[in-house]
């Protein structure tokens, strides 16, 4: 299982090159790929790609929110923020799902390096 980020995501579906855009292909493919929660969000949030990312975010699973995940997930912001590290809500809630579930998070957002370093998040 390989959780799927929406910079990722959409740069797959823009058809852009790149290893992130490789990763998202194969597990698509390999139907390895999963949803962190609020990636689902981000993604239907667009209203011009609302209708056409329909069917691909019920093709892919999306990650149970687990019990003391909000609890877990302020730790983690708190402790990026303390060390005056940029610590985005949405991005701390990613990042937190996939800690959860231990699955990896393909990415192109650089933001994601400080809950690596910071956090256990492991990113690809």
């Amino acid at each position: 299982m390989i959780a799927l980020d929406t910079s990722s995501i959409v740069a797959f579906l823009a058809g852009a090159d790149g290893a992130d855009v490789d990763a998202v292909a194969a597990a698509l493919e390999t139907r390895q790929g999963v949803f962190p929660p609020v990636v689902v969000t981000e993604l239907l949030s667009d209203p011009a790609a609302r209708n056409s990312l329909a069917a691909l975010i019920h093709a892919v699973p999306t990650l149970e929110v687990l019990d003391g995940y909000w609890e877990r997930a302020s730790e983690l912001r708190a402790r990026l923020l303390y060390r005056g590290l940029k610590a985005r809500l949405a991005d701390t809630l990613i990042a937190q799902s996939c800690i959860d579930h231990r699955v990896a998070l393909v990415t192109r957002d650089r933001d994601f390096r400080n809950f690596a370093r910071h956090g256990g998040l492991r990113v690809r």
